[in-house]
């Protein structure tokens, strides 16, 4: 009978131990899954937010080092803890876990290293895109120069333009002065003369008062209608 019963507890302590080692296992398996979600998780997001500078893309690297580095430090705790739980039995559970954790270990150091190559050749596309759009900013700058070249030509030929023509409008308005004077005197001239016809006898001097009068009032005309233009310059800041 004694013998039986120890047999049986032998039986219920191996069933104990290699319950221990499964939990063990499946602890490591676990952790290591859940390691590698966090890695996937956050690599994907560096690759779907493209960093704008080499410098943002060596610091997220960095992270993942740390996060893996620490993700290590549980698997590896998690190994120690498996190691404890199966001390009775080291050569059956001690080597489940090892090789347990050891392959974890290997599939997050090769999803890192495949993640890492993902996220290089990333930053080279968004280099090469930002190199296409900084040539096709400078080719529309360049159009751009060009065409403000042009437009600065046609500016300066319309000012000198526009100095030539204030240029013409200042003497036009000094010749225009000049006739005003020249009927101002033909209508002084044209004044005298009808005194002096008032002492001729009006039958002879009859005929000689209307042409006269006819050409001070011409004249007369004509000075009020140069002095229009002479004003119409004048508003236009040109001094005359």
């Amino acid at each position: 009978m004694s013998v039986i019963a120890g047999e049986s507890q032998g039986e219920t302590s191996a069933g104990n131990q290699r319950t221990q080692a499964q939990i063990a296992q499946k602890t490591i398996e676990i952790t290591v899954e859940n390691a590698i979600e966090a890695t996937r998780s956050r690599v994907d997001r560096l690759l779907t937010t493209s960093s704008a500078h080499l410098n943002q893309t060596i610091d997220s690297l960095q992270e993942l080092k740390s996060e893996c580095s620490t993700y290590e430090d549980i698997v590896f705790g998690k190994m120690k803890e498996g190691f404890l739980l199966a001390s009775s039995r080291p050569f059956v559970a001690t080597g489940v876990v090892l090789g347990v954790g050891v392959l974890s270990l290997k599939r997050t150091r090769q999803f890192l290293s495949h993640s890492t190559m993902r996220l290089f050749l990333s930053e080279e596309i968004m280099l090469s895109r930002t190199n296409a759009k900084v040539k096709e900013l400078r080719q529309s700058i360049d159009l751009l120069k060009v065409e403000s070249e042009k437009l600065e030509k046609r500016a300066l030929q319309a000012e000198e333009n526009l100095v030539r023509g204030r240029t013409k409008l200042k003497q036009a308005g000094k010749q225009i002065h000049g006739v005003i004077n020249s009927a101002y005197k033909i209508e002084s001239q044209a004044r005298g003369l009808q005194d002096v016809l008032t002492e001729l006898p009006s039958r002879e001097a009859s005929r000689f008062r209307t042409q006269v009068k006819s050409v001070a009032k011409e004249a007369k005309k004509e000075r009020n209608a140069l002095s229009k233009e002479v004003t119409k310059i004048s508003n236009y800041g040109i001094s005359v």
